[in-house]
């Protein structure tokens, strides 16, 4: 079975919001950041940056959130996350998948440390750039590539939701608000068979920010579109 090694407050909620659009079964294992966990000598076998998330899946294992999204996505082409290798969209695809960790990232950094780097220097340009960039790609939506839901919605609504939602360090702008990014507002991503008004987004988001009372204060505001349930309504289960 897959394990999906996560702790909460963490580059987990991407791959956790990824598994549960997948619909596949696994299993989650808590990795508790706040005491080394991710440290231990058997951790590092699977991912030696020590890092969380992290991922197995028989004998393959793996590190980095988007590179687990892109190797589900491809493992199991029945969960539709990802254009076939044949589909031209694929290119694009693979540009929006990587987009978060390449550019939104250090973009994130960048506001935070308020680090001038010349835009020829910096990879990602400049953080204005990267959202004027990103505002321009959700425009036409419904999703980045247009009619279908892929894993790139995942890794790119999840950064946005960590920029703009979570630490408020970008101003939020309507293409951010339109339906590429409804599942992180609360509405399921593909529909009301993904979950209703829960939806997968608002699973994930619970799982990740429920799993302990110490860490509920940290949980992100009220959603504008549905409340997120409190932990005492939804006590998370042992297994994280």
């Amino acid at each position: 079975m897959i394990k999906l090694y996560w702790s909460p407050r963490s580059r987990s909620f991407t791959t956790l919001w990824l598994m549960e659009e997948s619909g596949l079964p696994y299993e989650r294992v808590l990795t508790d950041i706040s005491t080394g966990a991710q440290k231990a000598p058997d951790f590092l076998k699977i991912n030696p940056m020590g890092k969380v998330p992290a991922l197995t899946d028989g004998y393959a294992a793996l590190g980095e959130a988007a590179a687990i999204c892109a190797y589900i996505a491809d493992r199991y082409p029945e969960t539709k996350l990802a254009p076939a290798v044949t589909d031209p969209r694929r290119a694009r695809y693979l540009q929006w998948l990587f987009f978060c960790p390449s550019c939104i990232e250090p973009a994130i950094i960048q506001i935070f440390t308020k680090i001038e780097i010349p835009t020829s220097t910096a990879a990602w340009g400049s953080a204005t750039q990267v959202f004027d960039v990103l505002e321009a790609a959700l425009a036409k939506g419904p999703w980045i590539l247009g009619e279908e839901f892929s894993a790139a919605d995942v890794t790119v609504g999840s950064g946005l939701n960590f920029a703009v939602r979570l630490f408020k360090m970008v101003p939020s702008r309507p293409a951010f608000d339109s339906r590429p990014l409804h599942g992180a507002a609360g509405v399921p991503a593909r529909g009301e068979d993904r979950g209703g008004i829960d939806g997968r987004f608002v699973r994930a988001h619970r799982l990740s920010t429920t799993v302990r009372k110490r860490w509920a204060r940290f949980a992100l505001p009220t959603l504008r579109r549905h409340p997120i349930p409190t932990p005492s309504d939804h006590p998370a289960s042992a297994s994280g």
